[in-house]
C-alpha cells in the first residue's frame, strides 16, 4: 500500500459496504495503467534537476537526482522514460555507479528505465539528454515569436509527456516537491512551476523552488523573450515585451477572480499565482501548473470577454492541483470540478445572467458531444477505461462538461449553501492528495446522505429517497445523460434567439438589437443560425457584423465553420491566416474537420497544413494528422 493509496483504499472499503457492489462491480480505480512506475514499491518524494537549455541542437542536458522512500525494500526503481538518451545513473552521493536498463518501447508510454538500488539508497542521479523530437517540448525559431528576434521553448507535460523531458514517476497518484538550476542564453528569461524570479538573470542562470507536492504533469518550463507585469501583490502576468501591458490589462480582473474563489473554496495554498502568455503555437487554452498558468494569446480579445479561460485555470488550484485524480481515468475529477467552479467564479465577478449563458454554451456543446459519441458509447460515462490508449482520448466535452452538469445537478438538490461547505470540507480533507470516482462518491454518501446532524432542505424529507434522486452511480458509471441533468435557461440567450427569427422572418441583419452584446451572445448567434444559409445572407451578416475581420478568436473560429460549411470564399483567407498563425487544438481540430468533409475542402486543407503543420506543437499536429490522413 503506498502513501498516494492510503486515503482511496480507507473509502474503497466504506464504498463496498454502503452501495452494496460487489468487488467485481467496481474495478480498482486506482491502479495507473499509463505508468511503468513500481509505485507501491518506492516512491520519489522530491526531485532537484539541473539543466542546460540547448537551442541550437533543440536538447536539454539534465540531471535529475531523485529522493525515494522504499516502502518494501525492493532493489530496483522502475521510472517512466521516452525518447530520452540515458548516459549514467549513480546513487546517493553519486561516488557509485548504478546499474540500469531501458525496456522496449510501447506506444504512448514510452520505455521504462530499471535502476538497481539496495534497501538503504535514498537518492538516484540521472543523467540524461531529451530528443529534438521530445513530444513535451516546442522549440521555437524566432520568427515564430511575437518579437521575432531570439527563441522559445517551452513545456506540455499533460497528459503524460512529462517523462519526455525528465525521467520520473510520470503518474498523478504521485506528488513530489522539486528544486531547479536552469541555465539558457544569456538575456533569455525561464519560468517553471514553481517560485520565480520576477526579473531576467545577467548570467541566464535560473533557481527555482516548488514547497508543495505536485504531480509530475504540473512540471512546466518557459524560456523565451518575456519580461513581468505585477496585476497585485500575488499575481502577475509574464508576456513576450510586444503584448506584456495588453495581457495585463486583459487579465485585470484576476485578483477579484481569486478573492471570489477563496470566498467560496478556502484559502489560496500556492502563495504566488502567475500568467505565462506563450506564443500562439500553444496547444491548449491553458494548463494549470502550479503556481505559473499558461495561456494562448488567443484569449487577448481587447475587452476581457474571454476571462473565463482565466477563472478556470485559477479553480485548478483547488480542483486537480490540490486535490488531484489518482488515474486519467477519472479525469473529471480534475475538470468537472473545474469547470463547475469557473462558472460560479464567473458568477460572482461578472453576475448571474453571465454564468448562465456560459452554463448554456456548455449544454450545448455537451449535447452535441454525446450526440456524435452515440449515448451508449462507454467513453461517454465520467468513469472512463483508458487502458491501452493514450490517455488525450479522455479529454473530451464529457470530462469538463458532463462533469460540471453532475456537480451542478448536486448543488440544486443540496442547495447551494450546504454543497458548497461540503466542497470546503472535500478540499481541507483531501488536500494534497488523490482521489478516483469511487472514493468521491463514498466520501459524499458519507458526508451528505448519511449525516445524522443535517436535514436535507426539503419540504417533505420522509418522502424523499435522496440517494434515488441524485442517481449517483448513472452520473459516474452510465453513459450519455442522466434524466435529474439540470435545465438552464438565459434570459440573454432567449433574447439573441428572438433577434435570429427576426432576421431569418426578414429583418435586415443591420436592424437587429445586439447592442452591448458579449462574445457569448455573439457564439450563440453563430451556433443558432439556420442549417441552411444562402451566400447572399453570409454576405450580409459578414457585412454588417465584420465577422471575418473580426480580432476575437473565438467568434472568428464559430465564423469559419459556417465559412467552410456554406462555401464562403470571402473567407478563405481569413481561414489560412488564422490556421497558420495560432496552433490552438480546440480552434484547429473543428477547423479542419470540417474542410475534410469535402474532396475541395480537403484539398485546401492539405495545402495550408502543408505550411502550418511545423509552427504546430506535436498534440495539435498528432491529432490533426489522423483527420487529414497526413502522410509526410
Amino acid at each position: 500500500m503506498t502513501i498516494r493509496n492510503n486515503s482511496i483504499a480507507l473509502l474503497s472499503v466504506f464504498l463496498l459496504f454502503i452501495a452494496g457492489c460487489a468487488p467485481e462491480e467496481v474495478p480498482d480505480q486506482d491502479v495507473d495503467f499509463h505508468t511503468f512506475a513500481n509505485v507501491d514499491d518506492v516512491v520519489v518524494t522530491h526531485m532537484d534537476l539541473d539543466m542546460v537549455i540547448n537551442f541550437d541542437e533543440k536538447i536539454i542536458f539534465g540531471r535529475a537526482s531523485l529522493q525515494l522512500n522504499n516502502l518494501t525494500g525492493t532493489e530496483e526503481v522502475v521510472l517512466d522514460t521516452r525518447d530520452l538518451t540515458i548516459e549514467r545513473v549513480t546513487l546517493d552521493d553519486g561516488d557509485e555507479l548504478a546499474e540500469f536498463s531501458l525496456g522496449e518501447f510501447v506506444d504512448y508510454l514510452g520505455q521504462p528505465l530499471t535502476i538497481s538500488i539496495s534497501h538503504e539508497t535514498e537518492r538516484v542521479n540521472i543523467y540524461y539528454q531529451t530528443s529534438p523530437e521530445a513530444a513535451a517540448l516546442q522549440w521555437l525559431e524566432p520568427e515564430q515569436t511575437m518579437g521575432g528576434e531570439h527563441p522559445f521553448l517551452f513545456t506540455q507535460s499533460q497528459a503524460i509527456l512529462a517523462r519526455t523531458w525528465v525521467p520520473c514517476q510520470d503518474t498523478p497518484g504521485s506528488r513530489i516537491t522539486y528544486t531547479a538550476r536552469v541555465e539558457v542564453p544569456e538575456g533569455l528569461m525561464a519560468v517553471m512551476s514553481a517560485e520565480n524570479q520576477q526579473e531576467r538573470s545577467p548570467d541566464g542562470i535560473y533557481e527555482f523552488t516548488m514547497p508543495q507536492t505536485i504531480p509530475t504533469y504540473l512540471l512546466a518550463l518557459s524560456v523565451g523573450d518575456f519580461d513581468y507585469s505585477p496585476l497585485s501583490d500575488r499575481i502577475g502576468v509574464y508576456a513576450e515585451p510586444d503584448i506584456l501591458e495588453e495581457a495585463a490589462w486583459e487579465f485585470a480582473d484576476t485578483e477579484d477572480m481569486m478573492v471570489e474563489a477563496e470566498s467560496m473554496y478556502g484559502a489560496y495554498r500556492w502563495g504566488q499565482y502567475d500568467i505565462m502568455v506563450l506564443p500562439p503555437s500553444f496547444p491548449f487554452g491553458g494548463m494549470e501548473n502550479a503556481r505559473l498558468t499558461f495561456v494562448t494569446p488567443t484569449i487577448i480579445a481587447g475587452d476581457r470577454s474571454l476571462l473565463s479561460l482565466i477563472a478556470h485555470e485559477l479553480a485548478h488550484s483547488w480542483a486537480g492541483n490540490l486535490v488531484t485524480m489518482a488515474t486519467w481515468n477519472d479525469f473529471w475529477i480534475n475538470e468537472g470540478f473545474t469547470s463547475y467552479m469557473t462558472n460560479r467564479i464567473m458568477e460572482a465577478v461578472y453576475g448571474r445572467d453571465y454564468a448562465e449563458m456560459l452554463w448554456h454554451l456548455d449544454y450545448q456543446e455537451l449535447v452535441a458531444t454525446i450526440e456524435e459519441m452515440g449515448e451508449d458509447n462507454p467513453d461517454t460515462r465520467l468513469h472512463l477505461d483508458l487502458r491501452g490508449r493514450d490517455p488525450d482520448d479522455g479529454m473530451t466535452a464529457i470530462a469538463y462538461i458532463k462533469g460540471a452538469f453532475f456537480l451542478k445537478m448536486l448543488e440544486n438538490n443540496l442547495g447551494r449553501e450546504r454543497f458548497d461547505e461540503f466542497l470546503v470540507h472535500y478540499f481541507n480533507t483531501f488536500a494534497f492528495q488523490t482521489m478516483t470516482s469511487e472514493a468521491f462518491l463514498t466520501y459524499f454518501r458519507q458526508s451528505v446522505l448519511e449525516d445524522p446532524i443535517r436535514e436535507f432542505p426539503a419540504e417533505n424529507p420522509d418522502e424523499i429517497d435522496l440517494e434515488e434522486q441524485l442517481m449517483l452511480d448513472e452520473w459516474v458509471y452510465g453513459t450519455g445523460l442522466p434524466d435529474n441533468i439540470p435545465v438552464i435557461y438565459s434570459d440573454e440567450f432567449a433574447s439573441v434567439e428572438d433577434e435570429i427569427e427576426s432576421w431569418v422572418t426578414g429583418t435586415d441583419a443591420a436592424e437587429l438589437d445586439v447592442e452591448n452584446w458579449t462574445t457569448h451572445h455573439w457564439l450563440h448567434f453563430l451556433m443558432n443560425l439556420p442549417e441552411e444559409l444562402t451566400h447572399n445572407q453570409m454576405v450580409e451578416l459578414d457585412n454588417t457584423f465584420t465577422f471575418t475581420q473580426t480580432e476575437n478568436s473565438e467568434i472568428l473560429n464559430a465564423w469559419l465553420l459556417h465559412a467552410i460549411e456554406h462555401q464562403y470564399a470571402e473567407a478563405y483567407p481569413a481561414l489560412e491566416e488564422f490556421l497558420l498563425s495560432q496552433g490552438r487544438r480546440k480552434f484547429l481540430m473543428p477547423l479542419y474537420s470540417k474542410l475534410a468533409e469535402t474532396p475541395e475542402g480537403l484539398e485546401m486543407a492539405h495545402e495550408i497544413y502543408r505550411d502550418a503543420r511545423p509552427t504546430y506543437h506535436p498534440i495539435s499536429y498528432n491529432s490533426i494528422d489522423e483527420v487529414l490522413d497526413w502522410q509526410n
